[in-house]
């Protein structure tokens, strides 16, 4: 490579990543891999007086990823964890692919500086998947989400405050039969911060017992009766000292269900029965006797004549 080359390609490659988006530069392994990159990989790679303004560039730039301008439904400076392995794990399948080849020279900063534009738009999609799937999801309720903000690396609870109360059921069960009430939303196990489920009984004047209090989210009542129709409420305690979810239950008891029943089968009664029916549609028949056939008759008239001729021919002998 010339003198006037490569300087060249190092000006190229600031201007390409100085705008890059993304925050991967959290994540230790991606600061290892560039640390490794710097000590083990450039000095047998790249000459020695280009090494520290490339590297300086490449750095400077992994980190500008918080530079990415806020957007509700792209990027609001925040990503999960989930979110930045995926990134992280993306952006250290490439470097390695670029070490592995062993590129050298104008042709590593090519190599690098084509590699950074596609993580780029990679980086892009994911914070932009995140921010509209998995940003706050909860549609009701407290959601305690921890999360990454990028400017700083921290990583912090972000509080998701939508309306506490997250409707009400209608819930119907036979009388004598299992009554379940499940007041776990898609959320909870994700969110932090999140205490106790309490279920009250609510009577006709609005005053309410307890009913069970603990970490599981389902309610169970078995061989329900009549009495035990009417309202229940449960509700998700959190650390903020106010409730993350409440759901109302309006619990029917219906009639016991009428089940018909089917006597066992009686092998006995069934085997007389078939036979019963048998003879009864089967009239008696006498079965006459038939006359043999002539084949037979021949058969036997010869056998006969047969013995007779072994007791004669034995009498002549006996006699000669």
């Amino acid at each position: 490579m010339g003198p006037r080359g490569l300087p060249l390609l190092v000006a190229t490659l600031a201007g390409c990543l100085f705008p890059a988006r993304g925050c991967v530069i959290c994540d230790p392994k991606v600061r290892e891999a560039l640390n490794s990159l710097e000590m083990d990989y450039l000095p047998g790679h790249l000459e020695a007086n280009h090494h520290k303004k490339v590297m300086e560039k490449i750095k400077q730039a992994v980190e500008e990823f918080k530079d990415l301008p806020i957007d509700e439904d792209s990027y609001m400076g925040v990503v999960d964890e989930a979110t930045l392995e995926k990134a992280s794990w993306s952006l250290l399948k490439d470097m390695k692919r670029i070490t592995d080849s062993d590129a050298k020279g104008e042709l590593f900063v090519k190599e690098m500086l084509w590699m950074l534009h596609l993580a780029k738009k990679t980086f892009a999609s994911y914070a932009a998947q995140f921010q509209k799937e998995a940003f706050c999801p909860n549609k009701c309720g407290l959601m305690l989400q921890p999360l990454i903000w990028c400017s700083t690396c921290q990583k912090e609870v972000h509080a998701c405050r939508k309306s506490k109360n997250c409707g009400e059921r209608e819930v119907k069960v036979h009388q004598m039969e299992d009554m379940i009430l499940d007041c776990e939303l898609n959320w909870h196990k994700i969110s932090q911060g999140l205490t106790d489920y309490s279920f009250y009984r609510v009577w006709k004047n609005n005053s309410e017992t307890l009913v069970s209090k603990g970490k599981e989210p389902i309610l169970s009542k078995t061989m329900v009766r009549p009495k035990d129709a009417g309202t229940y409420r449960c509700e998700l305690g959190s650390i903020q000292f106010s409730p993350a979810t409440i759901i109302y239950f309006h619990v029917t008891v219906l009639p016991k269900r009428i089940q018909e029943e089917i006597p066992s089968p009686n092998t006995e009664t069934q085997n007389e029965t078939a036979l019963g029916e048998v003879a009864l549609d089967r009239p008696e028949t006498t079965v006459e006797p038939q006359a043999p056939k002539p084949e037979q008759v021949l058969r036997r008239r010869l056998f006969a004549v047969l013995i007779w001729g072994l007791v004669v021919l034995t009498a002549c002998v006996l006699t000669a």
